[in-house]
C-alpha cells in the first residue's frame, strides 16, 4: 500500500511539473493579464473568441454597423414561444435613433409561415419595447407577439422598422 501510494504520489508530482513547464501561451497578441476577461482580450486583438459564431460575418454585419450604427442583431423564441424577442447593440446612436423611433411600428415577418408579428400594446405598460434615446454600447430590445406559435426556433424571419429591414436572421 505504501509502494503504490509513492507511485500515485510520483506520478501527481510530475504531472504537475510537466504542466507548469509548457508556456500559457506563445502568441504574444493573444496573451494579456489573467484578470482579462475573453471579451476584453477580443476587443484589444480585434477577434472574436472562437465559442461565439459570428451571426453576421463580412458584408452583412459591416452594413448594419455603419448604415444603421448597430450590432449583435438577435431573434429569439421566448416565453414557451408566445413572444419573439429581438435586440440589438448601438454603435452610434445617430445612425440607430429611428429604431428606438416610437411613432414607428415594428414588425417581424416570416414569409414561410406566411406571417406579419407587431410589438403588443400592453393597457398599464404601452408598447413592449425600448423607446428611449439609443445610448452607445447598450442593448435594446422589442418584443413581438407570437400568438398560435406560427413563427418557430430555426425560422429565418425578417425584422422592419421603418427604412431599416435586417433579413435572414435566425430564431433561436
Amino acid at each position: 500500500m505504501i509502494k503504490s501510494l509513492t507511485f500515485c504520489h510520483f506520478v501527481l508530482c510530475g504531472a504537475l511539473l510537466a504542466q507548469s513547464a509548457v508556456p500559457a501561451s506563445t502568441d504574444d497578441k493573444n496573451s494579456g493579464p489573467p484578470s482579462q476577461s475573453t471579451e476584453q482580450k477580443a476587443k484589444a486583438t480585434g477577434t472574436r473568441p472562437r465559442y461565439q459564431p459570428s451571426r453576421f460575418a463580412g458584408r452583412a454585419g459591416t452594413y448594419y454597423r455603419m448604415v444603421w450604427g448597430i450590432d449583435g442583431l438577435s431573434v429569439k423564441s421566448a416565453e414557451a414561444g408566445e413572444v419573439i424577442r429581438f435586440t440589438y447593440q448601438v454603435l452610434d446612436p445617430a445612425k440607430a435613433k429611428m429604431l428606438n423611433d416610437k411613432k414607428i411600428e415594428p414588425s417581424l415577418i416570416d414569409e414561410q409561415a406566411n406571417v406579419k408579428l407587431v410589438v403588443p400594446q400592453m393597457d398599464k405598460v404601452g408598447k413592449l419595447r425600448q423607446t428611449s434615446d439609443p445610448v452607445p454600447g447598450r442593448t435594446y430590445w422589442m418584443l413581438f407577439s407570437n400568438k398560435g406559435g406560427h413563427v418557430k426556433r430555426g425560422d429565418h424571419v425578417s425584422v422592419v422598422i421603418g427604412k431599416f429591414r435586417a433579413d435572414g436572421l435566425v430564431v433561436d
